[in-house]
């Protein structure tokens, strides 16, 4: 009898866990890129691509808060601190650079191969990823609410005391730093404008939603994940929960200041306004929103408060109105995905996927 395979199998582990799975998933992937890379840079307007850049950074923030709360259960508040130590020390690390070119044969070399931004990012990698351990530690012995207070803590203590107190006054610059044009390059590429951040933002956003699907299959991922399901479980299975925890937190820190990094590049200038405790809240209801414990509901978060945000400010008639109606679409959004999709967009759209994949057969 002549049979045909049902549905798509896998013969081997390898060909199971590869990124595109089947031949039509990559054809869709790389058709997406295509459009992303080739087609919306030169078809957009600046203030299109400002959106997207919008977007970009707002899933770069919440990837961090993704993994604190979607793989490890922990809880955070504060994350928006993290992006602040970021973008400050990007931005302070270029500046010195440019700065001291003409006097400094070290900061002249950096200057002129492009090398002082692309360093920068490094750096505020590493120095907000422990920044964020340091305020990580009272995880070990506390849970729940306690953490909450901790990562508050970390916002008010990084941003209105240390950055507005005393780092904004380095090299006497005032209340913020501006970053003259010219001075983000990585080699011979010039950041001027929104169409280069846009293209910074798409390598940015696909490499870490690629490190994010890694880490999730590795050892490290897997003991996160034990550790949000049980932790007293995990604990007795012998994994280091107050070393995983650390680490999660140590990660979380540099996807925000690779944020905070990227940010400079939209806006040429950085205030410790633009770090308000707020935008923590606003990153927790993208996974919310998304869809907690799902990469592409981080992705999916992002789009969809950032685009409600664009509809909000185009009915608002002025910029106090908007701060009000911002605020109203932002809690009443959490309150219906809450109550009414609680697993979030990711969810729908596995959903949708698999009704067009199983059509027409039905499937309880």
């Amino acid at each position: 009898m002549f049979r045909l395979p049902a549905g798509t199998y896998f013969q081997s582990y390898r060909q199971a866990h590869r990124f595109w799975p089947t031949r039509f998933m990559t054809f869709r992937m790389i058709v997406l890129l295509v459009v992303l890379f080739a087609v919306v840079p030169f078809t957009f307007s600046n203030y299109a691509l400002s959106i997207a850049n919008r977007i970009g950074y707002t899933i770069l923030a919440a990837m961090g808060v993704q993994l604190l709360i979607g793989f490890t259960g922990q809880l955070t508040l504060g994350h928006a601190a993290f992006v602040a130590v970021g973008a400050y020390t990007s931005a302070i690390f270029t500046l010195t650079a440019a700065d001291y070119a003409s006097s400094s044969p070290f900061w002249g070399f950096l200057t002129d191969t492009g090398m002082a931004y692309p360093l920068s990012i490094l750096l505020a990698c590493l120095l907000a990823g422990l920044w964020s351990v340091l305020f990580g530690l009272p995880s070990a012995r506390i849970k729940g609410f306690g953490i909450i207070l901790t990562t508050m803590a970390a916002q008010f203590i990084t941003v209105d005391f240390v950055i507005a107190q005393y780092v904004s006054q380095i090299g006497g610059r005032g209340h913020y730093f501006s970053i003259p044009p010219g001075t983000l390059k990585i080699g011979r590429w010039v950041l001027t404008g929104d169409r280069d951040a846009y293209f910074l933002m798409l390598i940015l956003v696909t490499g870490v939603t690629a490190a994010m699907i890694n880490w999730k299959r590795t050892r490290l991922g897997r003991a996160w994940i034990a550790i949000r399901d049980n932790d007293i479980a995990a604990e007795i299975l012998g994994v280091d929960i107050v070393r995983y925890k650390q680490l999660a937190y140590f990660a979380a820190g540099m996807l925000a200041g690779l944020a905070g990094s990227f940010w400079i590049t939209s806006l040429f200038f950085v205030s410790p306004e633009h770090f308000v405790w707020s935008n923590s809240l606003w990153w927790v209801g993208v996974i919310l929103i998304g869809g907690v414990g799902a990469i592409d509901g981080t992705i999916f978060g992002s789009i969809f408060l950032e685009l409600m945000l664009v509809l909000v400010n185009s009915f608002s008639v002025a910029n106090i109105l908007f701060l009000y109606f911002k605020d109203i679409a932002f809690g009443l959004a959490v309150i219906i995905f809450l109550l009414y999709e609680p697993n979030g967009l990711s969810y729908r759209w596995w959903q949708i996927k698999n009704y067009f994949y199983l059509w027409p057969f039905s499937y309880k």
